[in-house]
């Protein structure tokens, strides 16, 4: 029998996160299609996000939420390439291809 590949190796996973709302507008027409979040959760390609619009000044919920199925993830330690120092100095840059 013939080797099945790609497919998933774990059960996918929601999860629920908080977004600004200036971000969640963009999300939400598509002009921005990452993330960058503190590695505090163990989301996998397959997963989903359900971002969940928190406005800060009052400190709620909106009640926007949207979902997306994540498709690619890279993690990394601030000195895995070994630019600790430059990154604390200078801070990063996300930079988004064209789909």
């Amino acid at each position: 029998m013939a080797e099945i590949k790609n497919q998933p190796t774990h059960k996918a996973t929601a999860w629920r996160r908080k977004i600004w709302p200036e971000y969640f507008d963009k999300v939400n027409s598509g002009k921005k299609r990452f993330e960058l979040r503190v590695a505090d959760f163990d989301v996998k390609e397959g997963d989903t996000l359900i971002l969940e619009e928190w406005d800060p000044k009052t400190k709620e919920y909106t009640g926007r939420k949207i979902e997306k199925k994540v498709d690619f993830v890279l993690n990394f330690k601030l000195d895995d390439f070994g630019q600790k120092k430059d990154i604390e100095e200078k801070g990063l840059v996300v930079i988004q291809f064209e789909k």
